[in-house]
């Protein structure tokens, strides 16, 4: 059995958004995503995945389609397969972000 410490992948970058790999499967992948100020993961359309975000700490815009809301930690939103998404940490304070992708073609 693989366990993790979520606390073990609380891991920064000063130039831009860090994604830290928890799980990683040929259909499936979770990651944490940590956002320092105003960091950003662009808009961008996965095909053939859809994506969940879950706010673990912070607050930032998450963009779903055409809608953008700011979420806090404990709550989460999903972007289906085609539509676009992204993230912005607008605050002063570290965003972190539980990042659940299926199916895993990256």
């Amino acid at each position: 059995m693989n366990v993790v410490t979520l606390a073990d992948f609380h891991q920064f970058s000063s130039g831009k958004m860090k994604k830290n790999n928890l799980f990683q499967t040929d259909r499936f992948f979770c990651d944490v995503y940590c956002f320092e100020p105003g960091q950003e993961q662009k808009g961008h359309v996965h095909g053939h995945q859809d994506k969940v975000y879950i706010i673990l700490e912070g607050q930032g815009t998450f963009q779903v389609g055409t809608e953008q809301r700011v979420l806090g930690a404990g709550q989460g939103t999903m972007a289906s397969a085609g539509e676009e998404h992204g993230v912005k940490n607008h605050t002063s304070g570290r965003l972190k972000v539980l990042v659940f992708v299926a199916p895993n073609q990256t």
